[in-house]
């Protein structure tokens, strides 16, 4: 079962409200407008056993403030499962949490810690609660509007192959590690924008996922993903840089137009589907979007 399929079967389940039918990142629940959301890593899935355990905690309270983000929200606090286990690791990690906590304003409500068996991969766990929060839910996109998408594509998937041995620059590798979720951006856009989301699995795959969400077909320029310089000196592969995850930008919906530092990247329309094109030439989808969870054989 993959992860599509796996959400769709909970869809059949009872859902609260607040789920969104699961359409969403994150759960809006009516009390003072708290917004909730929970992150997963995974060793060897979301973060490499070389990863520095600094980094692993800063991404782990990153990715799951990203989610706020994307819903305007001012992050609060959050709950940590935690596997204790290598004692010098932990106490890194430790330190790699204070500095993310401190760089986000945020703080640690509470949570849960377990005993990591030996060898045995590192599951990390954090649920972030926002505030004060305008919520634009990701199926919100209309017929006719603009996708546009903060900062630039592609930097984490190459700090990934960096980490992996390939040569390239720091600020690559410290994009993939240590990523910062774009919280300013995410409270001004919020209350403007008709439907937002982080972009966590791929600027191809979550752009779709927005447009089935909102019933609609959306239509990619790849001539227009913005690059960074380190970027595009390391490979300057737009589609590499379309379907890579872990950039935490914020994907949104809103009129052709908008006034904004965010690039225009594609348009919604009536249908379904995505179709992707460079500069007015038809270019066929690539064998996957990004990055899906699914069992392994």
């Amino acid at each position: 079962m993959t992860e599509t399929e796996f959400i769709a079967a909970l869809r059949r389940l009872p859902l609260h409200p607040a789920a969104r039918g699961l359409l969403d990142d994150t759960a809006l629940i009516d009390v003072g407008a708290l917004v909730v959301t929970t992150d997963t890593l995974v060793e060897g899935i979301h973060f490499l056993p070389t990863d520095p355990a600094q980094d692993v905690a800063w991404k782990l309270v990153a990715t799951n403030l990203s989610d706020l983000a994307a819903k305007g929200a001012k992050p609060e606090g959050i709950l940590l499962n935690y596997p204790l286990g290598d004692d010098a690791w932990d106490h890194a990690f430790l330190q790699g949490l204070h500095e993310a906590l401190t760089a986000f304003d945020t703080q640690i409500i509470g949570g849960d810690t377990v005993t990591l068996p030996p060898h045995a991969p590192r599951i990390l766990t954090v649920t972030a609660f926002g505030s004060d929060a305008a919520a634009p839910a990701r199926s919100g996109a209309r017929d006719g509007d603009a996708l546009y998408v903060t900062g630039t594509i592609g930097d984490a998937g190459a700090g990934l192959a960096i980490a992996r041995g390939a040569h390239g620059p720091p600020e690559l590798l410290a994009a993939y590690r240590r990523p910062h979720p774009r919280l300013a951006e995410g409270r001004i856009l919020a209350p403007q924008v008709h439907a937002m989301m982080d972009v966590s699995d791929g600027l191809l795959i979550d752009a779709a996922r927005m447009a089935r969400a909102s019933r609609l077909a959306i239509a990619i320029d790849l001539a227009c993903t913005p690059l960074s310089d380190a970027y595009r000196a390391f490979s300057g592969d737009r589609l590499a840089a379309a379907i890579a995850g872990d950039d935490y930008q914020l994907l949104f919906a809103a009129p052709a137009g908008f006034v904004t530092d965010a690039t225009c990247v594609g348009k919604f329309s009536q249908g379904s589907g995505l179709s992707l094109h460079n500069a007015g030439t038809s270019v066929p989808l690539p064998a996957s979007l990004g990055y899906e969870h699914a069992p392994r054989a």
